[in-house]
């Protein structure tokens, strides 16, 4: 069968192509640009816990060495902590005080992972005497060194081709498959499977498709410069809204600086609406303004290495895939106000797509898995564009939440730290509840913490070579994962409880399967009693949860999250000559 062709080399399409390799699929990345970004250190890249893992596991590499993960997040009003959250395991560097607080068990105000109050007004802003431990920290990371780390995985790759100046111009679909024509130093034509763009904005395949991308532009705009300062949040960042010497227009009022390695930190200025031209000279007095006011000096030092002005634009594209031609990241969607960050989105799309792609590249043509696709993407990404239109009025003082609600500071804090944070409505990962993937209801179902259609929990599992790995280190292997909560079974080697108990009649279900599976087994699972069964998709998103090895209920799951049943050889054979 014909590789998978992707179309640019940013990203997106450089993780579809790792995540294809990983499950057997041969692709060709259409680069049109030389094979290397521009360094822009201004041009930065926030990844989450699950997009972080996705990347690392790919690439093969941790990101630690080119990112900083952050040790806390700060949300400052005037020049008081009203929010503040300290990540698991970055307690050592944190000041000494907020270690204390954290050493003495001190609780939080609140239950939305902040604490303070913030009510609006500056006399009732208070420095909290506590810390509230969180998740793992969002990563900062340069853009072009992402590029790099993913670029030198595809050099590595031997079922990627990656294709330099190669800039599309052209595609032609037919039954059997797809073709594209580029224009370059050495034009030509491509023949491919599938064909998924992954080209940008101004994306060449969404408009060869001829597919609307309706939306609303200029949604925000910030300006951004990137320098090395020492400030007194060392390895935090941080949100300041309305600090002391902001300016009489409210949309002034609002700072973000983010931490990179080697002493660098990004710092982000909300702009008011329009297109006022902001000159380098303002950009340098803004820089002197905001040190010198976190600082307390008159006259700080600092090194300006990069700015510039980013505009955030709302935008979605009607469809994602025209036949054999699928869109994903910033081809499909455009979004990043309120903190929130669009390159996750896109790794999100790659992950969800390679696995379906490549089931039917290995199997054959099934409709319904590849159109989930879209039914799953798109609804998550209209669910954060549909909540951040909702908040934007409230959070930029146009009226909505905090005329109608007394105190509504408060929760323009929190909805600003989930955006930036990863959480809630505006940040977390979206799930698939309404999906046409659905597992069927049965009586076995159980419920525990992770619903069915969200990400699970990154646990640890013994896989059956009898290695103990992270959970997230087995996802993309082409395999659904089938886990057994068997608390106590880490005590006892591998051989022994193998043969044991519920293990031999579930190995046998998981082998009589409809799709290639692997058993793991979990000492526990938040919220799952022991002998419950975790059936879970390639991309980390939870099935359905059995009580006890039930083979039919867990069949009719995994079946159902294949799209239904197989079609037949004849059914194939008429869906090639269509």
């Amino acid at each position: 069968m014909d590789p998978v062709i992707v179309v640019g080399a940013g990203p997106v399409g450089l993780t579809l192509a790792l995540a294809l390799a990983r499950q057997g699929v041969p692709s060709v990345v259409l680069d049109e640009t030389p094979g290397r970004d521009t360094p822009r250190a201004a041009r930065t890249v926030v990844l989450h816990e699950d997009t972080a893992a996705l990347v690392e596991r790919l690439a093969g590499t941790s990101l630690d060495g080119a990112g900083l993960r952050w040790t806390g997040w700060r949300a400052l009003r005037r020049k008081q902590v009203t929010h503040q959250v300290v990540f698991s395991g970055a307690s050592d560097a944190l000041p000494p005080g907020v270690r204390g607080a954290l050493t003495a068990g001190r609780g939080a105000r609140g239950t939305d992972g902040a604490f303070g109050a913030d009510s609006g007004d500056p006399a009732d802003d208070a420095v909290p005497d506590g810390a509230v431990t969180a998740g793992p920290a969002p990563l900062h990371i340069a853009q072009h060194l992402l590029t790099d780390i993913l670029r030198a995985a595809v050099a590595r790759e031997p079922l990627v081709e990656l294709a330099v100046d190669s800039r599309l111009d052209a595609v032609e679909q037919e039954a059997a498959g797809v073709t594209a024509h580029t224009r370059g130093p050495s034009g030509t034509w491509w023949r491919g499977s599938y064909l998924v763009g992954c080209d940008g904005s101004r994306s060449t395949v969404r408009k060869l498709q001829d597919i609307r991308f309706p939306g609303r532009t200029a949604v925000e705009r910030y300006a951004v410069a990137a320098l090395r300062t020492e400030l007194p949040w060392a390895g935090e960042a941080f949100l300041h809204r309305m600090p002391p010497w902001r300016t009489t227009n409210p949309f002034a009022g609002e700072i973000v600086a983010r931490p990179l390695p080697d002493g660098v930190w990004r710092l982000d200025w909300l702009l008011p609406p329009g297109k006022d031209l902001v000159t380098p000279e303002l950009v340098v007095t803004w820089i002197r303004e905001t040190l010198g006011g976190w600082t307390g000096e008159t006259t700080v030092s600092y090194e300006l290495l990069d700015t510039g002005v980013h505009t955030v634009h709302h935008r979605l594209a009607r469809r994602w895939r025209a036949g054999r031609v699928f869109l994903a990241g910033d081809a499909a969607h455009l979004l990043g106000s309120c903190g929130t960050h669009g390159l996750d989105e896109g790794l999100r799309d790659a992950d969800n797509l390679a696995w379906k792609l490549a089931a039917v590249w290995h199997d054959g043509p099934h409709e319904t898995l590849l159109d989930s696709y879209q039914a799953e993407r798109r609804a998550c990404v209209a669910a954060r564009l549909r909540a951040a239109d909702r908040v934007l009025p409230a959070l930029r003082g146009r009226g909505g939440l905090r005329t109608l609600v007394p105190g509504a500071a408060r929760g323009q804090q929190t909805l600003l730290m989930e955006g930036h944070l990863g959480r809630g409505t505006l940040g977390a990962p979206g799930s698939y509840t309404a999906s046409p993937l659905t597992a069927p209801p049965c009586e076995a179902e159980v419920p525990v913490d992770t619903p069915p259609g969200a990400q699970v929990v990154d646990v640890p599992v013994t896989a059956e070579d009898g290695t103990v790995v992270p959970l997230r280190e087995r996802l993309g292997r082409r395999a659904l994962l089938v886990v057994l909560v068997a608390p106590g079974s880490s005590v006892w080697d591998r051989r022994h409880w193998v043969s044991a108990g519920v293990m031999p009649r579930l190995a046998a279900a998981v082998t009589a399967l409809p799709h290639p599976a692997e058993l793991l087994v979990a000492e526990r699972y938040p919220g799952a009693a022991p002998h419950t069964v975790l059936l879970v998709r390639p991309d980390g998103h939870l099935v359905t949860a059995l009580n006890g090895v039930r083979p039919a209920d867990l069949y009719a799951a995994a079946e159902a999250t294949l799209g239904g049943p197989a079609p037949s050889t004849t059914t194939r054979e008429q869906a090639g000559a269509r």
